[in-house]
Protein backbone atom coordinates (compact mmCIF):
# COMPACT_ATOMS: atom_id res chain seq x y z
CA UNK A 1 0.00 0.00 0.00
CA UNK A 2 1.24 3.49 -0.84
CA UNK A 3 -0.10 6.95 -0.03
CA UNK A 4 0.47 9.97 -2.24
CA UNK A 5 2.29 12.65 -0.26
CA UNK A 6 3.03 15.36 -2.80
CA UNK A 7 3.83 15.45 -6.53
CA UNK A 8 6.23 12.52 -7.12
CA UNK A 9 6.56 11.57 -3.43
CA UNK A 10 4.76 8.53 -2.01
CA UNK A 11 4.65 7.05 1.48
CA UNK A 12 5.71 3.38 1.34
CA UNK A 13 5.98 2.74 5.07
CA UNK A 14 4.33 0.41 7.53
CA UNK A 15 1.73 0.92 10.27
CA UNK A 16 2.16 -0.96 13.52
CA UNK A 17 -1.07 -1.04 15.53
CA UNK A 18 0.15 -3.65 18.03
CA UNK A 19 3.50 -2.34 19.26
CA UNK A 20 3.53 -1.53 22.98
CA UNK A 21 7.22 -1.09 23.81
CA UNK A 22 10.04 0.93 22.31
CA UNK A 23 13.71 1.19 23.24
CA UNK A 24 13.43 -2.21 24.87
CA UNK A 25 10.61 -1.71 27.33
CA UNK A 26 11.55 1.84 28.34
CA UNK A 27 8.98 3.70 26.21
CA UNK A 28 5.38 2.56 26.41
CA UNK A 29 3.43 3.13 23.21
CA UNK A 30 -0.28 3.72 23.74
CA UNK A 31 -1.47 4.65 20.23
CA UNK A 32 0.64 2.41 18.00
CA UNK A 33 3.21 3.86 15.62
CA UNK A 34 4.24 3.96 11.99
CA UNK A 35 7.58 3.46 10.27
CA UNK A 36 7.61 6.07 7.54
CA UNK A 37 9.53 5.34 4.36
CA UNK A 38 9.27 7.61 1.33
CA UNK A 39 9.76 6.97 -2.40
CA UNK A 40 10.70 9.93 -4.62
CA UNK A 41 10.46 9.42 -8.39
CA UNK A 42 12.08 12.17 -10.42
CA UNK A 43 14.72 11.51 -13.10
CA UNK A 44 16.40 9.59 -10.30
CA UNK A 45 14.48 7.34 -7.93
CA UNK A 46 15.24 7.77 -4.24
CA UNK A 47 14.11 5.72 -1.25
CA UNK A 48 14.31 7.54 2.08
CA UNK A 49 14.62 5.11 5.01
CA UNK A 50 13.02 1.67 5.34
CA UNK A 51 10.89 0.17 8.14
CA UNK A 52 11.33 -1.88 11.29
CA UNK A 53 13.03 -5.25 10.73
CA UNK A 54 9.88 -7.12 11.79
CA UNK A 55 8.13 -5.89 8.65
CA UNK A 56 10.96 -6.27 6.12
CA UNK A 57 9.20 -9.00 4.06
CA UNK A 58 5.95 -7.06 3.88
CA UNK A 59 7.84 -3.86 3.09
CA UNK A 60 9.63 -5.43 0.11
CA UNK A 61 6.41 -6.97 -1.18
CA UNK A 62 4.66 -3.61 -1.11
CA UNK A 63 7.65 -1.81 -2.61
CA UNK A 64 7.92 -4.29 -5.48
CA UNK A 65 4.27 -3.68 -6.33
CA UNK A 66 5.09 0.00 -6.68
CA UNK A 67 8.42 -0.12 -8.51
CA UNK A 68 11.08 -2.43 -9.93
CA UNK A 69 13.68 -2.42 -7.16
CA UNK A 70 16.48 -2.19 -9.72
CA UNK A 71 15.11 1.21 -10.69
CA UNK A 72 16.05 2.64 -7.27
CA UNK A 73 19.06 4.90 -7.88
CA UNK A 74 19.79 6.05 -4.32
CA UNK A 75 18.92 5.05 -0.76
CA UNK A 76 19.01 7.73 1.93
CA UNK A 77 19.29 6.56 5.54
CA UNK A 78 18.57 9.47 7.88
CA UNK A 79 19.08 7.30 10.97
CA UNK A 80 20.33 3.74 11.49
CA UNK A 81 18.13 2.65 14.37
CA UNK A 82 16.25 -0.58 13.59
CA UNK A 83 12.88 1.12 13.24
CA UNK A 84 14.37 3.16 10.36
CA UNK A 85 16.86 0.83 8.68
CA UNK A 86 15.53 -2.55 9.77
CA UNK A 87 14.62 -3.70 6.24
CA UNK A 88 17.90 -2.50 4.72
CA UNK A 89 19.61 -5.92 4.72
CA UNK A 90 16.69 -7.57 2.94
CA UNK A 91 16.56 -4.74 0.40
CA UNK A 92 20.31 -4.77 -0.26
CA UNK A 93 20.22 -8.50 -0.92
CA UNK A 94 18.17 -7.64 -4.01
CA UNK A 95 20.02 -4.46 -5.08
CA UNK A 96 23.47 -4.82 -3.45
CA UNK A 97 25.30 -2.09 -5.39
CA UNK A 98 22.81 0.70 -4.75
CA UNK A 99 24.49 3.80 -3.25
CA UNK A 100 23.53 4.56 0.36
CA UNK A 101 23.72 8.20 1.44
CA UNK A 102 24.19 8.83 5.17
CA UNK A 103 26.39 10.64 7.68
CA UNK A 104 29.84 9.37 8.52
CA UNK A 105 28.63 8.36 11.98
CA UNK A 106 25.81 6.37 10.39
CA UNK A 107 28.23 4.04 8.63
CA UNK A 108 29.41 2.83 12.03
CA UNK A 109 25.88 2.25 13.30
CA UNK A 110 24.57 0.73 10.04
CA UNK A 111 27.50 -1.69 9.86
CA UNK A 112 27.09 -2.37 13.56
CA UNK A 113 23.47 -3.39 12.99
CA UNK A 114 23.73 -5.12 9.61
CA UNK A 115 27.41 -6.23 9.39
CA UNK A 116 27.94 -5.30 5.75
CA UNK A 117 30.93 -2.95 5.50
CA UNK A 118 31.12 -3.64 1.75
CA UNK A 119 27.93 -1.71 0.96
CA UNK A 120 28.28 1.34 -1.29
CA UNK A 121 28.30 4.06 1.37
CA UNK A 122 28.43 7.72 0.43
CA UNK A 123 28.94 10.10 3.35
CA UNK A 124 27.30 13.51 3.43
CA UNK A 125 27.62 16.61 5.58
CA UNK A 126 25.42 19.61 6.21
CA UNK A 127 24.90 21.53 2.99
CA UNK A 128 25.84 18.67 0.67
CA UNK A 129 23.40 18.15 -2.20
CA UNK A 130 22.37 15.34 -4.53
CA UNK A 131 20.83 16.12 -7.92
CA UNK A 132 17.82 13.92 -8.66
CA UNK A 133 16.69 15.60 -11.86
CA UNK A 134 13.82 17.80 -13.00
CA UNK A 135 15.61 20.73 -11.34
CA UNK A 136 15.35 19.18 -7.86
CA UNK A 137 18.01 18.38 -5.31
CA UNK A 138 18.26 16.67 -1.97
CA UNK A 139 19.95 18.86 0.65
CA UNK A 140 21.39 17.07 3.68
CA UNK A 141 21.47 18.50 7.21
CA UNK A 142 23.37 16.69 9.95
CA UNK A 143 21.50 16.53 13.26
CA UNK A 144 23.83 14.72 15.68
CA UNK A 145 22.24 13.59 18.96
CA UNK A 146 18.69 14.26 17.75
CA UNK A 147 18.64 11.69 19.01
CA UNK A 148 21.62 9.56 17.84
CA UNK A 149 25.09 10.69 16.69
CA UNK A 150 24.24 9.48 13.16
CA UNK A 151 21.00 11.44 12.74
CA UNK A 152 20.37 13.77 9.83
CA UNK A 153 17.51 15.42 7.95
CA UNK A 154 16.97 15.58 4.19
CA UNK A 155 15.31 18.46 2.34
CA UNK A 156 13.82 18.19 -1.16
CA UNK A 157 14.02 21.41 -3.15
CA UNK A 158 11.21 22.28 -5.52
CA UNK A 159 8.65 20.43 -3.41
CA UNK A 160 9.88 22.11 -0.19
CA UNK A 161 9.55 18.92 1.84
CA UNK A 162 11.70 18.33 4.92
CA UNK A 163 12.22 14.66 5.74
CA UNK A 164 12.86 15.38 9.38
CA UNK A 165 13.82 11.97 10.77
CA UNK A 166 12.71 11.56 14.42
CA UNK A 167 12.31 15.30 14.98
CA UNK A 168 8.70 16.54 14.96
CA UNK A 169 7.38 12.97 14.98
CA UNK A 170 5.37 10.92 17.44
CA UNK A 171 4.46 7.32 18.12
CA UNK A 172 0.96 7.58 16.77
CA UNK A 173 -0.81 5.27 14.34
CA UNK A 174 -3.78 6.24 12.22
CA UNK A 175 -5.16 5.21 8.83
CA UNK A 176 -4.90 8.86 7.86
CA UNK A 177 -1.44 10.21 7.14
CA UNK A 178 -1.72 13.99 7.50
CA UNK A 179 -1.91 16.20 10.58
CA UNK A 180 -5.14 17.94 9.56
CA UNK A 181 -6.95 14.59 9.28
CA UNK A 182 -6.41 13.19 12.79
CA UNK A 183 -7.66 13.93 16.32
CA UNK A 184 -5.80 17.11 17.30
CA UNK A 185 -5.83 16.43 21.05
CA UNK A 186 -4.38 12.94 20.57
CA UNK A 187 -1.76 14.33 18.20
CA UNK A 188 -0.64 17.02 20.65
CA UNK A 189 -0.46 14.57 23.57
CA UNK A 190 1.65 12.11 21.58
CA UNK A 191 3.97 14.85 20.30
CA UNK A 192 4.54 16.09 23.85
CA UNK A 193 5.01 12.55 25.18
CA UNK A 194 7.60 11.88 22.47
CA UNK A 195 9.51 15.10 23.11
CA UNK A 196 9.41 14.80 26.92
CA UNK A 197 10.64 11.21 27.03
CA UNK A 198 13.14 11.19 24.18
CA UNK A 199 14.34 14.66 23.19
CA UNK A 200 14.35 16.60 26.49
CA UNK A 201 18.06 15.97 27.22
CA UNK A 202 18.92 17.51 23.86
CA UNK A 203 16.82 20.67 24.13
CA UNK A 204 19.81 22.95 23.58
CA UNK A 205 20.60 21.02 20.41
CA UNK A 206 16.96 21.19 19.30
CA UNK A 207 17.00 24.99 19.47
CA UNK A 208 20.38 25.23 17.74
CA UNK A 209 19.42 22.83 14.95
CA UNK A 210 16.04 24.44 14.27
CA UNK A 211 17.66 27.85 14.00
CA UNK A 212 20.38 26.44 11.76
CA UNK A 213 17.75 25.02 9.41
CA UNK A 214 15.77 28.27 9.50
CA UNK A 215 18.94 30.20 8.65
CA UNK A 216 19.05 28.45 5.28
CA UNK A 217 15.87 30.37 4.38
CA UNK A 218 14.39 27.32 2.69
CA UNK A 219 10.60 27.22 2.38
CA UNK A 220 8.99 24.33 4.23
CA UNK A 221 5.63 23.33 2.81
CA UNK A 222 5.57 19.90 4.41
CA UNK A 223 7.42 18.01 7.17
CA UNK A 224 7.61 14.28 6.54
CA UNK A 225 8.52 12.59 9.82
CA UNK A 226 9.86 9.10 10.49
CA UNK A 227 7.01 8.21 12.86
CA UNK A 228 3.39 9.25 12.95
CA UNK A 229 1.74 11.88 10.79
CA UNK A 230 3.05 14.13 7.99
CA UNK A 231 2.70 17.85 8.73
CA UNK A 232 1.07 19.48 5.70
CA UNK A 233 -1.38 21.96 7.29
CA UNK A 234 0.63 24.84 8.78
CA UNK A 235 3.69 22.60 9.19
CA UNK A 236 5.69 25.25 11.05
CA UNK A 237 3.34 24.95 14.03
CA UNK A 238 5.33 21.95 15.27
CA UNK A 239 8.57 23.91 14.84
CA UNK A 240 7.16 26.67 17.06
CA UNK A 241 6.04 24.05 19.56
CA UNK A 242 9.50 22.47 19.69
CA UNK A 243 11.10 25.86 20.30
CA UNK A 244 8.71 26.38 23.21
CA UNK A 245 9.30 22.93 24.66
CA UNK A 246 13.08 23.35 24.34
CA UNK A 247 13.00 26.62 26.28
CA UNK A 248 12.92 25.24 29.86
CA UNK A 249 9.23 24.52 29.40
CA UNK A 250 6.84 24.41 32.35
CA UNK A 251 3.16 24.87 33.11
CA UNK A 252 1.39 25.78 36.34
CA UNK A 253 1.46 22.12 37.36
CA UNK A 254 2.91 20.08 40.23
CA UNK A 255 3.51 16.36 39.84
CA UNK A 256 3.57 14.06 42.84
CA UNK A 257 4.76 10.49 42.39
CA UNK A 258 5.49 7.86 45.00
CA UNK A 259 5.78 4.19 45.88
CA UNK A 260 4.37 2.80 49.09
CA UNK A 261 4.73 -0.49 50.96
CA UNK A 262 1.70 -0.18 53.24
CA UNK A 263 -0.17 2.82 51.82
CA UNK A 264 1.40 5.13 54.41
CA UNK A 265 3.29 7.18 51.83
CA UNK A 266 0.19 7.19 49.61
CA UNK A 267 -1.77 8.77 52.48
CA UNK A 268 0.92 11.43 52.77
CA UNK A 269 0.75 12.14 49.04
CA UNK A 270 -3.00 12.66 49.17
CA UNK A 271 -2.74 15.03 52.14
CA UNK A 272 0.09 17.04 50.57
CA UNK A 273 -1.91 17.36 47.34
CA UNK A 274 -4.88 18.66 49.30
CA UNK A 275 -2.68 21.21 51.06
CA UNK A 276 -1.35 22.47 47.72
CA UNK A 277 -4.88 22.85 46.40
CA UNK A 278 -5.94 24.72 49.54
CA UNK A 279 -3.43 27.46 48.73
CA UNK A 280 -3.48 27.49 44.94
CA UNK A 281 -6.68 26.33 43.30
CA UNK A 282 -5.27 27.20 39.86
CA UNK A 283 -2.32 24.84 39.96
CA UNK A 284 -2.86 21.41 38.38
CA UNK A 285 -1.77 18.71 40.85
CA UNK A 286 -1.19 15.26 39.34
CA UNK A 287 -0.60 12.28 41.64
CA UNK A 288 0.90 8.98 40.42
CA UNK A 289 1.85 5.64 41.95
CA UNK A 290 4.95 4.52 40.04
CA UNK A 291 4.07 0.86 40.62
CA UNK A 292 0.71 1.25 38.90
CA UNK A 293 0.85 4.16 36.46
CA UNK A 294 2.43 4.51 33.02
CA UNK A 295 6.02 5.58 33.59
CA UNK A 296 6.17 7.67 30.43
CA UNK A 297 2.97 9.49 31.39
CA UNK A 298 4.62 10.38 34.70
CA UNK A 299 7.75 11.66 32.92
CA UNK A 300 5.58 13.68 30.53
CA UNK A 301 3.85 15.24 33.54
CA UNK A 302 7.22 16.03 35.14
CA UNK A 303 8.25 17.72 31.89
CA UNK A 304 5.15 19.90 32.03
CA UNK A 305 5.52 20.74 35.74
CA UNK A 306 7.10 23.67 37.54
CA UNK A 307 7.81 21.39 40.52
CA UNK A 308 7.66 17.77 41.63
CA UNK A 309 7.30 15.89 44.91
CA UNK A 310 8.82 12.42 45.16
CA UNK A 311 7.78 10.01 47.92
CA UNK A 312 8.89 6.59 49.05
CA UNK A 313 8.66 4.28 51.99
CA UNK A 314 12.03 3.37 53.47
CA UNK A 315 13.10 -0.20 52.77
CA UNK A 316 16.49 -1.42 54.02
CA UNK A 317 17.29 2.24 54.66
CA UNK A 318 16.98 3.08 50.94
CA UNK A 319 14.15 4.17 48.65
CA UNK A 320 11.84 1.75 46.88
CA UNK A 321 13.44 0.35 43.68
CA UNK A 322 10.85 1.77 41.27
CA UNK A 323 11.42 5.25 42.72
CA UNK A 324 15.16 4.81 42.34
CA UNK A 325 14.69 3.79 38.70
CA UNK A 326 12.43 6.75 38.01
CA UNK A 327 14.94 9.18 39.52
CA UNK A 328 17.68 7.66 37.37
CA UNK A 329 15.60 8.34 34.27
CA UNK A 330 14.82 11.87 35.43
CA UNK A 331 18.52 12.54 35.96
CA UNK A 332 19.21 11.34 32.40
CA UNK A 333 16.50 13.57 30.95
CA UNK A 334 18.21 16.61 32.51
CA UNK A 335 15.12 18.70 33.22
CA UNK A 336 15.79 22.40 33.79
CA UNK A 337 14.18 25.22 35.79
CA UNK A 338 12.15 23.01 38.15
CA UNK A 339 11.74 22.75 41.92
CA UNK A 340 11.45 19.53 43.91
CA UNK A 341 11.03 18.03 47.36
CA UNK A 342 11.05 14.57 48.95
CA UNK A 343 8.67 12.90 51.39
CA UNK A 344 7.93 9.47 52.80
CA UNK A 345 7.02 7.28 55.74
CA UNK A 346 9.44 5.12 57.72
CA UNK A 347 9.63 2.77 60.66
CA UNK A 348 12.96 2.77 62.48
CA UNK A 349 14.93 4.93 60.03
CA UNK A 350 14.14 7.35 57.22
CA UNK A 351 16.99 6.93 54.79
CA UNK A 352 14.78 6.90 51.68
CA UNK A 353 13.75 10.53 51.96
CA UNK A 354 17.33 11.69 52.48
CA UNK A 355 18.47 9.73 49.43
CA UNK A 356 15.66 11.10 47.28
CA UNK A 357 16.51 14.65 48.34
CA UNK A 358 20.18 14.14 47.45
CA UNK A 359 19.32 12.55 44.10
CA UNK A 360 16.99 15.41 43.16
CA UNK A 361 19.66 17.95 44.09
CA UNK A 362 22.25 16.11 42.01
CA UNK A 363 19.80 16.06 39.07
CA UNK A 364 19.68 19.86 39.05
CA UNK A 365 16.37 20.54 40.81
CA UNK A 366 15.95 23.46 43.21
CA UNK A 367 15.20 21.33 46.27
CA UNK A 368 13.02 22.33 49.23
CA UNK A 369 12.69 20.99 52.76
CA UNK A 370 11.73 17.30 52.95
CA UNK A 371 8.99 15.70 55.04
CA UNK A 372 9.12 12.40 56.96
CA UNK A 373 6.33 10.63 58.85
CA UNK A 374 7.00 7.75 61.24
CA UNK A 375 4.80 4.68 60.79
CA UNK A 376 1.22 5.12 59.59
CA UNK A 377 0.20 8.77 59.65
CA UNK A 378 -2.54 9.52 62.16
CA UNK A 379 -4.88 12.52 62.13
CA UNK A 380 -2.17 14.81 63.48
CA UNK A 381 0.44 13.61 61.00
CA UNK A 382 -1.94 14.01 58.07
CA UNK A 383 -2.68 17.55 59.21
CA UNK A 384 1.08 18.19 59.20
CA UNK A 385 1.28 16.79 55.65
CA UNK A 386 -1.50 19.13 54.58
CA UNK A 387 0.28 22.07 56.21
CA UNK A 388 3.46 21.03 54.42
CA UNK A 389 1.55 21.07 51.13
CA UNK A 390 0.29 24.59 51.85
CA UNK A 391 3.77 25.83 52.74
CA UNK A 392 5.46 24.37 49.70
CA UNK A 393 2.68 25.56 47.41
CA UNK A 394 3.24 29.14 48.58
CA UNK A 395 6.98 28.79 48.07
CA UNK A 396 6.64 27.36 44.56
CA UNK A 397 3.91 29.82 43.68
CA UNK A 398 6.33 32.62 44.45
CA UNK A 399 9.16 30.92 42.54
CA UNK A 400 6.91 30.44 39.52
CA UNK A 401 5.90 34.10 39.51
CA UNK A 402 9.55 35.17 39.37
CA UNK A 403 10.57 32.79 36.56
CA UNK A 404 11.33 34.21 33.10
CA UNK A 405 8.34 34.44 30.78
CA UNK A 406 8.05 31.33 28.62
CA UNK A 407 8.00 31.39 24.84
CA UNK A 408 4.37 32.10 23.96
CA UNK A 409 4.77 32.74 20.23
CA UNK A 410 1.49 31.84 18.48
CA UNK A 411 1.91 28.84 16.20
CA UNK A 412 0.55 30.77 13.24
CA UNK A 413 3.40 33.29 13.15
CA UNK A 414 6.74 32.77 11.47
CA UNK A 415 9.83 32.02 13.54
CA UNK A 416 12.96 34.10 13.24
CA UNK A 417 16.31 32.51 13.97
CA UNK A 418 17.53 33.08 17.50
CA UNK A 419 20.87 34.85 17.65
CA UNK A 420 23.36 34.85 20.47
CA UNK A 421 24.31 38.38 21.41
CA UNK A 422 27.66 39.21 22.95
CA UNK A 423 28.80 42.47 24.49
CA UNK A 424 32.36 43.74 24.17
CA UNK A 425 34.01 46.13 26.61
CA UNK A 426 35.87 49.04 25.10
CA UNK A 427 38.17 51.61 26.56
CA UNK A 428 40.88 49.27 27.81
CA UNK A 429 44.19 48.61 26.08
CA UNK A 430 44.74 45.38 27.99
CA UNK A 431 43.30 42.10 26.74
CA UNK A 432 41.41 40.24 29.43
CA UNK A 433 41.63 36.45 29.23
CA UNK A 434 38.18 34.89 28.99
CA UNK A 435 38.00 32.29 31.76
CA UNK A 436 34.45 31.15 31.01
CA UNK A 437 34.21 27.35 31.07
CA UNK A 438 31.92 25.55 28.63
CA UNK A 439 30.02 22.29 29.12
CA UNK A 440 28.96 19.75 26.52
CA UNK A 441 25.16 19.44 26.73
CA UNK A 442 25.31 15.83 25.56
CA UNK A 443 27.89 14.17 27.81
CA UNK A 444 28.68 16.97 30.36
CA UNK A 445 32.40 17.15 29.55
CA UNK A 446 33.70 20.57 30.64
CA UNK A 447 36.12 22.71 28.68
CA UNK A 448 38.28 24.74 31.08
CA UNK A 449 40.27 27.53 29.35
CA UNK A 450 42.94 27.24 32.02
CA UNK A 451 43.58 23.64 30.96
CA UNK A 452 42.70 23.73 27.28
CA UNK A 453 42.67 20.45 25.35
CA UNK A 454 46.28 19.49 24.55
CA UNK A 455 45.20 16.39 22.60
CA UNK A 456 43.72 18.75 19.99
CA UNK A 457 46.54 21.31 20.25
CA UNK A 458 44.33 23.71 22.23
CA UNK A 459 46.84 25.15 24.67
CA UNK A 460 46.12 26.25 28.27
CA UNK A 461 44.82 29.80 28.40
CA UNK A 462 42.81 29.47 25.16
CA UNK A 463 39.44 31.23 25.44
CA UNK A 464 36.45 29.40 23.97
CA UNK A 465 36.06 31.94 21.16
CA UNK A 466 39.62 31.16 20.08
CA UNK A 467 39.12 27.40 20.04
CA UNK A 468 39.14 26.19 16.39
CA UNK A 469 35.78 25.55 14.76
CA UNK A 470 36.72 21.93 14.07
CA UNK A 471 37.12 21.23 17.81
CA UNK A 472 35.18 18.23 19.06
CA UNK A 473 34.20 17.00 22.51
CA UNK A 474 36.77 14.40 23.64
CA UNK A 475 34.06 12.23 25.21
CA UNK A 476 31.22 12.21 22.64
CA UNK A 477 32.99 13.55 19.52
CA UNK A 478 30.42 16.29 18.86
CA UNK A 479 31.33 19.80 17.78
CA UNK A 480 31.40 23.24 19.41
CA UNK A 481 27.72 23.89 18.74
CA UNK A 482 26.65 21.51 21.53
CA UNK A 483 28.52 23.50 24.22
CA UNK A 484 26.98 26.10 26.52
CA UNK A 485 28.37 28.28 29.29
CA UNK A 486 29.15 26.37 32.47
CA UNK A 487 28.74 28.08 35.85
CA UNK A 488 29.87 25.72 38.57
Amino acid sequence: MTIHVKNNIHWVGQRDWEVQDFHGTEYKITKGTSYNSYLIREEKVVLIDTVDHRFCHQFLQNLEKEINLNDIDFIVINHAEEDHSGALSALMEKIPQTPIYCTEAAIDSIVGHHHHPEWNFNTVKTGDTLDIGHGKQLVFVEAPMLHWPDSMMTYLTGDAVLFSNDAFGQHYCDERLFNDEVDQHELYEQCLRYYANILTPFSNLVTAKINEVLSFNLPVDMIATSHGIVWRDNPTQIIHQYLEWANHYQENRITIFYDSMSNNTRMMADAIAQGIHDVDANVAVKVFNVAKHDKNEILSSVFRSKAILVGSSTMNNVMMPKIAGMLEEIAGLRFKNKSAAAFGSYGWNGGAVDRIHARLTDAGFDTSLSLKTKWRPDHKALAECQDYGRTIAKQWQLNHQTQPVENTTPVQESVSPVSIQTTSVSGSSEKTIDTQSMICTVCNWVYDPAIGEPNQDVMPGTAWDDVPDDFFCPDCNLGKDVFIEYNN
